[in-house]
């Protein structure tokens, strides 16, 4: 295994630059290999691993290493064994720095000699420092020998915490900061060839104040990415000796694949996780979904027999006439539950299927990802919808995200990445993406991509168990502006009737001026362009609405309602008009609220039908009227042709509540 790109640039620098700031992934384990032993990896903490980096090639150790953290002071994880003589040599020569202080700065009172913030524990731990890199220690002779001359590394743990804000220090703040710059600034070379170190270990960089970092030649900032694969390879290696028969080469390689992004030391987790039993070697990536998400069942496995039975068939139920998508959805559901999302990419942490769905208003793409909620999980209310016009202000992508630190909102996250947090086996629906203020898209570049997002919090949440729907009406319409450049109305540039092919061309050639190209290359072949809704369509879409109406009327009021054959025709008829197909199945919705919904209730009403009463719908020189039905039959003809009525009734659904204009294809008619 190649050495870390992060330990080569440290260790270059290593007796020549005073300071090294290490943020990132400073709180893992990582890979050591000594030039002595390359038979196979150690993996140290960072403490450990500073010890073995600033040893010299030939095995010497020109440092000896000093420890702080702003709680516990002087400490020695490393276990070097140095930390107390080095502790007790610096006080003296902080005793010394003081007294120097002191006597170049001459104080009328004598209480007042102290040197400024001296009680200070922190200023304290920091004058050592300051001592330990810019004066000789001297240490009591221990043997008739002399020891050897050495050079000093501070390594000053968590040193985010060393200020409550890096760039409004408080003056005891200010004092710890200025005897770590002094120090480094008049570090010396304790052998006579290696300068002695300040190590400065922080989350972020940026939680050191910037005028110590910017512009200083004497520091050089290491930035500790999480583990590669190489790494992760090397440890799961290792830790998972059971996998290294060939016979589990590919769980080998998933288990490596789908811990893109995860620590070490999680690794680590994982490998306690297996061996308390209970896996067998072949399914050790099940232990992912339960390190991740806390459970051990994968629900997409468990969906495998919801799609053994014709899912196109159930998704033609509530969509009419969009076969490319229903073919294309379908596609992505089966290799989603076989767990083949994203195999071709090194990650294998991709969401389980990104689609994005395009085209006319009403044309059904709302209505198919309910489809596939229903499929998936037995009720259409369980995805997750977020409308993106809410989302057009430059800093939407807070709401969604997360606040970062010290922003208002912060303590309650991301809408978006709590919801997946709380239940990550989501169907996730971004309705009309394209309302969306740009920077929000960039965001999206990284779920899409490696299935995973780090919040304002800093807490990753992890997508690679949801399916994504982008929805978007772009290349649809575009504005009408006046002579002066002043948007005054939409019109539609493409039509009903148009060819598909023509509607597909121009929708994407929309998408492509719309949309940045990175977002597109990610999202890849998964677009599908609805078409406007055919005759045929509009016919089922209508047909289902007036039995949706029909059955909760039933179901609320106990009153039978069914139109005659020349009430569907004449309804049939007027959906099939230009402004309402332009609407797709929203305008079909409309049509019958205002032709057969009001009329109806009003009828209702004003009749005073009991319950137990029949209705029927007939045309009328205005349209559509409403009569009670003939006594002698107790009910109004039903509709279809006789084929149809001697197998089909109105069947009321458990829904009572009566449909609103944009439910355009759920089917309530089913076999008597």
């Amino acid at each position: 295994m190649a050495t870390p790109t992060w330990q080569r640039e440290l260790a270059n620098f290593i007796g020549i630059k005073p300071i090294f700031v290490l943020e990132g992934n400073i709180a893992d384990i990582y890979p050591w290999e000594s030039e002595k032993d390359a038979v196979s990896p150690q993996f140290l903490p960072l403490d450990q691993l500073l010890v073995e980096l600033f040893a010299a090639p030939d095995g010497t150790r020109p440092y000896q290493f000093l420890f702080v953290d702003p709680l516990r002071g002087i400490t020695d994880p490393a276990g070097t064994g140095d930390v107390a003589r080095l502790a007790s040599a610096a006080q003296r020569e902080a005793d010394c720095l003081v007294a120097e202080a002191e006597a170049l700065n001459p104080a009328s009172d004598p209480a007042a000699r102290q040197q400024p913030f001296a009680s200070n524990r922190l200023v304290h731990d920091s004058l050592l420092v300051r001592a330990a890199l810019s004066r000789r220690l001297e240490f009591p002779a221990e043997t008739s020998e002399a020891a050897p001359a050495s050079s000093i590394a501070c390594v000053f743990n968590f040193a985010s915490r060393l200020s409550s804000s890096p760039e409004d220090l408080t003056p005891e703040e200010n004092a710890v900061f200025m005897n770590l710059a002094l120090g480094a600034a008049d570090a010396i070379r304790g052998d006579g060839a290696h300068v002695n170190t300040l190590v400065l270990v922080a989350n972020r960089a940026a939680d050191i104040p910037s005028w110590l970092l910017r512009g200083n030649p004497d520091v050089r900032v290491i930035s500790l990415p999480n583990p590669d694969r190489p790494a992760r390879e090397a440890y799961v290696d290792l830790a998972f000796p059971d996998l290294a028969s060939p016979a589990l080469a590919k769980a080998r390689g998933k288990l490596i694949d789908t811990t893109d992004a995860m620590k070490l030391v999680e690794l680590d987790e994982l490998r306690r996780l297996y061996a308390r039993g209970g896996t067998a070697p072949e399914n050790v990536t099940e232990l992912v979904d339960l390190y991740k998400y806390g459970i051990r069942e994968n629900r997409w496995t468990a969906m495998a027999d919801k799609l053994r039975d014709d899912p196109a068939a159930a998704l033609r139920r509530r969509v009419k006439g969009q076969e490319p998508a229903i073919e294309k959805i379908v596609t992505v559901l089966k290799r989603s539950v076989m767990g083949f999302s994203g195999m071709q990419h090194s990650s294998g942490t991709k969401p389980k299927g990104v689609l994005f769905l395009a085209g006319p208003t009403g044309t059904g793409k709302t209505e198919i990802v309910k489809a596939v909620t229903e499929l998936l999980f037995g009720d259409e209310r369980s995805y997750l919808r977020f409308d993106m016009s809410e989302y057009a202000s430059e800093n939407a992508d807070q709401k969604l995200f997360g606040a970062p630190p010290g922003y208002v909102g912060y303590e309650a996250g991301g809408q978006l990445t709590n919801a997946v947090r709380a239940n990550p086996f989501s169907v996730l629906l971004f309705d009309e993406v394209e309302k969306a203020h740009p920077s929000i898209m960039d965001k999206f570049l990284q779920i899409l991509e490696d299935g995973r997002m780090t919040d304002g919090q800093g807490q990753t949440v992890y997508f690679s168990e949801t399916l994504i729907f982008f929805t978007s009406n772009v290349g649809i319409s575009e504005e009408i502006l006046d002579e002066h450049g002043r948007p005054i109305g939409r019109r539609n540039i493409v039509q009903p009737g148009e060819p598909y092919e023509l509607i597909r061309e121009k929708v994407q050639g929309a998408m492509a001026t719309h949309f940045k190209p990175e977002v597109l290359n990610r999202i890849g072949d998964n677009i599908v362009v609805f078409d406007y809704i055919s005759p045929e369509a509009s016919r089922l879409i209508l047909e289902s609405q007036l039995a949706k109406i029909n059955g909760n009327v039933s179901a609320r009021c106990g009153i039978t309602v069914a139109p005659t054959q020349a009430a569907v025709e004449l309804l049939a008829e007027r959906a099939l008009a230009p402004e309402v197909r332009e609407h797709g199945g929203r305008g079909i919705g409309n049509l019958v609220e205002n032709a057969y919904l009001n009329p109806l209730s009003s009828f209702i009403f004003d009749a005073n039908v009991q319950a137990g009463e029949a209705v029927e719908a007939t045309v009328c020189a205005d349209g559509i009227a409403f009569r009670r039905a003939d006594a002698e039959s107790g009910q109004a003809p039903l509709v279809g042709s006789a084929a149809d009525t001697a197998v089909l009734a109105p069947a009321p659904g458990p829904d009572s509540a009566v449909p609103d204009s944009g439910d355009v294809s759920s089917n309530p008619w089913r076999a008597s």
